[in-house]
């Protein structure tokens, strides 16, 4: 058994926005598991001291579009997971692998989708590119699909599954529902495109009429994927769907607004789940995940640590992750950080408030250390932590 004490942590954020934050704390990690918050050890193998920054769960982008491990044929850019993890990213959730060359959207077949998310199961979900743990897989939803399809993809492994080129002409013979009884019978979670045509062009408008048919289990960001639906219909979706919310770094900002109004005059924050929807249309964007919790605190007004359980908890907990929570028996994914040279905030849920990027020290994914001193994609904190082992 391999032991960790993580000491001297000023703020500690659990991803969990119903607990509070803990102060002036340390942490123990057991094989790669948390074993204990603000308890002490005996005799542990490596004692790292955060150096009076704060700790939170490393981020879970719930919207990526992988295609080959580290390659993005979108932007045709090489090594973006090893950059989003420095980004602060520990874990992906595949929204599909959609942007394959020579991928036939507007012909898009039951044996075709099916096959496509269980080769990426096999490929890109097989091994850990850079240390991400990468959700993939994602099945893209076509009319003409039966319950064996259903079958190899659980059986293969797959979790999520997407409506986002579906011919919605087949919604009022009620295929969409069927989908989503079988999905659900599996325990795989099911996300909808909502809001204008994405990338591609090929999906038609999804505004509250469909997703209020539809019901999926996520709405994909609703604020825009570029674009959202209307304000109004926002407010009906988060009214009456009782599903994830997701707000992605493609948003719109305004709409983003409007979503997080609602979601708060509801006391239904726990809702909001967050993701990049890249590498595609909005680009390569390493610290995606940390502009999002910036603008929810410092503009939309959501509390730091709510934003941050958006970023972490929510969105792992919407798509049947054990990831992004900080608590015993839970994976040892997690971020030292603090504020950088030049800022006013005191610790990480000040950086936030303030809309201050924090500076990376430390990225630990299941209690390794992947990343320790600073981090390649944001600027150094202005402390600094150390490490020792025995």
């Amino acid at each position: 058994m391999v032991t960790t004490l993580i000491t001297d942590i000023d703020v500690l954020v659990t991803g969990d926005a119903t607990a509070p934050v803990v102060r002036d704390t340390q942490l123990v990690i057991e094989d790669g598991r948390i074993a204990a918050v603000g308890a002490d050890v005996a005799a542990p193998d490596r004692v790292v001291s955060a150096g009076g920054m704060s700790v939170i769960p490393g981020l879970v982008d719930g919207h990526v579009h992988p295609t080959f491990g580290e390659w993005t044929p979108a932007q045709n850019s090489v090594g973006w997971l090893h950059n989003y993890l420095h980004g602060g990213t520990t874990s992906m959730v595949s929204a599909g692998e959609l942007h394959l060359p020579g991928l036939p959207m507007d012909a898009l077949t039951p044996e075709l989708v099916t096959s496509l998310a269980v080769t990426s199961l096999h490929t890109t979900g097989r091994v850990r590119q850079s240390g991400i743990k990468m959700t993939a897989g994602t099945v893209l939803l076509t009319p003409g699909m039966n319950e064996g399809h259903f079958d190899r993809l659980a059986e293969a492994g797959a979790s999520q599954a997407k409506f986002i080129f579906y011919d919605w002409n087949h919604l009022d013979t009620g295929e969409p529902m069927t989908y989503l009884d079988w999905a659900r019978e599996r325990g795989i979670t099911v996300k909808m495109h909502s809001g204008g045509v994405s990338r591609s062009g090929s999906s038609r408008v999804a505004g509250y009429d469909l997703v209020s048919a539809v019901r999926p289990d996520v709405v994909a960001h609703i604020s825009g994927g570029p674009i959202p639906m209307p304000d109004e219909e926002i407010r009906k979706t988060i009214d009456d769907l009782p599903g994830a919310i997701e707000v992605c770094s493609s948003m719109n900002y305004r709409a983003t607004q409007v979503a997080v109004d609602r979601l708060t005059e509801r006391g239904e924050l726990h809702r909001l789940t967050l993701g990049t929807d890249t590498p595609g249309g909005t680009g390569v964007i390493p610290r995606g995940m940390l502009r999002n919790v910036l603008y929810l605190s410092s503009v939309c007004g959501v509390d730091p640590a709510v934003a941050v359980a958006a970023a972490t908890g929510n969105t792992a907990a919407a798509h049947g992750l054990d990831t992004g929570v900080l608590a015993p028996g839970r994976p040892a994914d997690l971020l030292v950080l603090g504020s950088i040279t030049g800022s006013l905030a005191t610790d990480v849920l000040e950086c936030f408030q303030f809309g201050d990027l924090p500076g990376i020290a430390g990225i630990f994914v299941d209690g390794e250390p992947l990343v320790l001193g600073r981090s390649e994609q944001t600027p150094p904190p202005s402390r600094a932590v150390s490490s020792r082992q025995f």
